[in-house]
């Protein structure tokens, strides 16, 4: 399977920055992720992003670490801090940038120890893919952590992007039996496609509930500015 992710990656780090990556959604929308950005220091993070990592603490699983901006932080503030990707572009890039531990393989096949804080940064819980599989991936998460350990995630509330009522301030969304929030991304980076993936984003009382269903606490740390929040999960 094409690496677009990290073909890109490879080529900001390395000075051949000419254009960015595209992005084509289920939700009829076209987009861009500007590499510049993949690359941000500490003062470029969004609120929600520096909060997670003031909050984490221990050894550190950072789940899909891209290039490797969270890890690189916590590591030069001393914590012990692995970056973990499904790319391989993004774990070369990772430790071309000096993360000292870097796994390149999906989070649903990990299993090798057990941490302090686990990080899903940029919509990491998107990583579930869809509703269905939300429960066995907070499972998963919640077998890698320390028994007084803590996952810190972001997510989005994407209800906006559909049209509102102006009768009763309700939403129009399509009624195809799936859950709103689930979204299938294409990416296209130098005329290269890459294969279709889908993508979760949960809204906070969704996440609570199936966190409470699989034995989790689930608590709201901050709201964004823009239907975003940043959640801290705990084993009960």
């Amino acid at each position: 399977m094409a690496d677009i992710f990290g073909k890109a990656l490879m080529d900001y780090h390395h000075g051949n920055y000419s254009e960015d990556i595209k992005t084509y959604s289920s939700l009829d929308e076209e987009d861009v992720i500007p590499l510049p950005y993949l690359f941000r220091d500490f003062k470029e993070m969004p609120k929600l992003e520096q909060k997670a990592l003031k909050l984490a603490y221990g050894r550190i699983l950072d789940i899909g670490c891209g290039a490797g901006n969270h890890a690189l932080y916590l590591q030069n503030n001393g914590f012990e801090v692995t970056g973990l990707d499904n790319s391989v572009g993004a774990i070369s890039v990772c430790k071309e940038r000096g993360v000292k531990s870097a796994v390149n393989t999906s989070i649903l096949t990990y299993d090798k120890e057990k941490f302090d804080t686990l990080l899903l940064l940029m919509n990491g819980i998107g990583l579930a893919g869809s509703l269905d599989n939300l429960d066995p991936f907070l499972q998963h998460l919640a077998s890698l952590l320390q028994p007084k350990g803590q996952i810190l995630l972001d997510s989005s509330d994407i209800i906006y992007m559909f049209e509102q009522d102006d009768e009763d301030g309700g939403y129009w969304i399509p009624d195809n039996g799936k859950y709103y929030g689930e979204v299938t991304f294409t990416m296209e980076y130098k005329g290269e496609e890459g294969e279709p993936f889908d993508w979760l984003y949960v809204d906070f009382n969704t996440l609570q509930n199936a966190c409470e269903a699989n034995g989790l606490n689930c608590e709201l740390v901050m709201s964004g500015k823009h239907f975003d929040y940043l959640a801290k999960l705990t084993k009960t």
